[in-house]
């Protein structure tokens, strides 16, 4: 299975898929990892990113997902996916493939974004990720205001593992 830990800057989606992989003995994998230097330095210095951006970036996290996938690896992958075009390029097999949005405000995420040290992505770049994000629907979803463990707990129970 892959779970794939969704949401807007902030949200608390490496914190979270870490701990969620950790509590279940998985690989973690974060989408960050995947950008390219020139995607990183834009972001660095506030720029939104573009669709031609993005595009080699979703097409090597859905090489990951298929060699993940052939080779039935357990995944928690850490991935902004604020667009329903992007999740549904990335959900390849909705059987092993289960989206958690991490949902939480504006203001809640902006203050996470100033208290953050050595990362890249800018709090400038808040507002166009707020108007970027497509809420998914049917999917689970989880208010990030609560305790990391609460979350990854929640997370647990709503999978059943």
């Amino acid at each position: 299975m892959i779970i794939l830990v969704m949401g807007v800057s902030g949200s608390g989606k490496t914190t979270i898929g870490k701990l969620l992989a950790d509590s279940l003995d998985w690989e973690f994998s974060d989408a960050d990892a995947f950008h390219s230097p020139e995607n990183v330095e834009k972001m660095r210095r506030g720029i939104p990113l573009s669709e031609a951006d993005r595009m080699p970036w979703l097409e090597d996290l859905q090489t990951a997902i298929k060699h993940w996938l052939q080779e039935n690896k357990n995944v928690v992958l850490a991935c902004s996916a604020l667009k329903d075009s992007y999740r549904q390029f990335l959900v390849l097999d909705s059987v092993r493939i289960k989206l958690v949005y991490l949902k939480g405000s504006y203001e809640l995420i902006q203050m996470r974004l100033q208290e953050r040290q050595n990362h890249y992505m800018s709090e400038k770049l808040l507002n166009s990720q707020f108007y970027t994000l497509e809420e998914p629907l049917n999917t689970i979803s989880m208010d990030v205001a609560q305790p990391p463990q609460v979350i990854v707990q929640n997370i647990r129970t709503a999978l059943g593992i």
